[in-house]
């Protein structure tokens, strides 16, 4: 499985886009999307942002979006952007569970006790968690 190795330059890549295609409920445990992103033999970059950018055209649209196939057509298809905004990445649309907390917490207790009180929200294993300060981690999902 060269793609999930963390020194590949395709999982970086992925893990650029990671959290919006997540927040759009792409399943990366699926295993259909695992092969069509290890069957993406090049312009891997260019799959993920059009995944993403047709999303954002579905939701505008009040349109469904099926986030697994759009994912493995984008990467089958090698789809290319049409207009790639790098703030896209940045739209509510996009924001992780964890960047939604991270967010609300800073909102609910202030930024100064938040960062005494957490020390990073990560991906682990397909989920989402919250690290404190005492060491202790919580899922997202279950904050």
């Amino acid at each position: 499985m060269w793609f999930w190795e963390k020194e590949s330059v395709e999982y970086e890549v992925f893990k650029k886009y990671e959290g919006a295609l997540l927040s759009i409920g792409v399943n990366f445990a699926d295993a259909e999307v695992q092969d069509a992103l290890e069957g993406c033999s090049y312009d891997l970059e260019d799959a993920l942002r059009s995944a993403i950018e047709y999303a954002l055209w579905l939701s505008e649209h009040e349109k469904e979006i099926f986030p697994n196939a759009l994912l493995i057509r984008a990467l089958q298809d090698n789809w290319k952007p049409k207009a790639w905004r790098d703030k896209y990445l940045e739209l509510p649309m996009f924001e992780s569970p964890g960047q939604r907390w991270w967010n609300a917490a800073d909102k609910m207790w202030g930024r100064d006790v938040r960062n005494q009180l957490v020390v990073d929200v990560f991906f682990d294993g397909g989920g989402e968690f919250i690290k404190f300060s005492n060491g202790k981690e919580i899922l997202v999902k279950t904050a």
